[in-house]
């Protein structure tokens, strides 16, 4: 365990300074939140009533989304890894005296927290300034809180979980970049990263909560606004628990099979 906290302060520490990229993701978040809001107030101001969430919930999800965007999003990718698996440098991970899976896994956790921490702060100060119903809202209660907090944390975990499995699975192609392109445009549009999941068709919102993509972001952010409580909160956070040990579990089997026999260049 402590090579694997050391190894996390490295990255971590390394990644804090890329400071000017950090400014540019603000003001990229910063312009796409306000976008997204100014483009759902237009169509809630013709009937708001129609709509499956509040609109004040929406623009907490919106900013928190935003603020956050280096822990939930899946296509936060480390293409590092991908360029070892390619080039043969994954030899060299191989020698180390770590497990191959949880050696990327902390280095995944350390480089989207250290993003997340550069970046967040100013969005959630900014956007809890701004005046009602387009800034952040106070949750809807403190036990909403603490289940945002939670399920925050575990849905983290299964982002990384499920990325771990996408590299898994390159090492048994030529190249990652198809098997990138279509779970990033799957995850960013199940989970509800485009739109949230209450504003699809019911038929496919009831085929997503019982798949890994409703345990990612959605829990969390539709907690904090109050449009997922009581048994349906505790639900989730349950089936939240079973996604992350089940893609956890699966994806080390799988990137274990497939360091077996791999080919490396070079030998």
């Amino acid at each position: 365990m402590k090579k694997y906290f050391s190894y996390f302060r490295i990255r971590f520490i390394n990644s804090l300074q890329y400071r000017t990229a950090a400014c540019a993701g603000i003001a990229t978040q910063f312009v796409w939140g306000f976008m997204e809001i100014l483009l759902f107030s237009a169509f809630y101001r013709e009937n708001q009533n129609i709509f499956p969430m509040e609109f004040s919930a929406l623009a907490s999800y919106i900013w928190l989304q935003q603020a956050f965007l280096a822990i939930f999003m899946l296509w936060f990718w480390d293409k590092d890894i991908f360029n070892m698996i390619s080039d043969g440098n994954l030899a060299y991970e191989l020698i180390r005296p770590a497990d191959v899976y949880w050696l990327w896994f902390t280095k995944n956790t350390a480089s989207r927290i250290s993003a997340a921490l550069l970046r967040c702060f100013p969005i959630l100060i900014v956007a809890s300034l701004l005046p009602e119903p387009y800034g952040l809202s106070l949750p809807a209660s403190p036990l909403a809180f603490v289940m945002f907090t939670l399920t925050g944390i575990l849905s983290f975990l299964s982002v990384i979980s499920l990325c771990m499995i996408v590299y898994a699975g390159s090492v048994y192609t030529i190249s990652p970049k198809g098997l990138m392109a279509i779970v990033s445009a799957a995850a960013e549009l199940l989970s509800g990263g485009l739109v949230p999941i209450p504003f699809m068709p019911e038929w496919l919102q009831r085929i997503l909560y019982f798949t890994p993509f409703a345990s990612m972001q959605n829990l969390p952010l539709r907690i904090y606004g109050g449009d997922i409580a009581g048994a349906q909160m505790l639900y989730g956070f349950l089936l939240q628990i079973f996604w992350l040990i089940a893609m956890a579990v699966f994806g080390r089997l799988l990137l274990s099979r497939g360091l077996k026999s791999a080919a490396l260049q070079g030998g």
